[in-house]
């Protein structure tokens, strides 16, 4: 019998994660929520992360294009009750999972990775080739 790394996820929790990516992301599509600080803020869920046991979901979140505030994440926290309520409608599990947010700030990375590379000191480093033995 073979044996998973036990920090692996299993198939199991990857499909519901991503089951609950997509019930949250059509909650946040629709906008029905009433908390005042994320009046006009577009949601974006990166990704989910399962617990083993399916009761605690951590969803990677950021507003369109840019990081969420830190008023916006506790905005998140307060209407999670709401979440979980729609995301139970949406995906049947035996239990409700608790939700938790954090923020996504692997565009941010990316965009100042870009920014690097295109100074002009490090285009200077790229574009030089280095000589080869002959």
């Amino acid at each position: 019998m073979k044996k998973s790394h036990p920090a692996a996820p299993s198939q199991r929790m990857l499909r519901v994660a991503e089951e609950v990516r997509h019930a949250l992301s059509a909650v946040f599509a629709r906008e029905e929520f009433r908390d005042p600080d994320l009046h006009g803020v577009h949601v974006t869920v990166t990704e989910v992360r399962a617990s083993p046991d399916l009761k605690h979901m951590t969803a990677f979140v950021a507003a369109l294009g840019r990081d969420l505030t830190e008023a916006q994440l506790a905005a998140l926290k307060r209407v999670s009750p709401f979440l979980r309520r729609e995301v139970s409608h949406a995906v049947r599990l035996k239990y409700a999972p608790d939700l938790h947010f954090q923020p996504d700030t692997a565009l941010g990375y990316a965009m100042h990775i870009n920014e690097v590379l295109h100074r002009p000191e490090v285009q200077r480093d790229l574009d030089t080739k280095p000589e080869t033995e002959e």
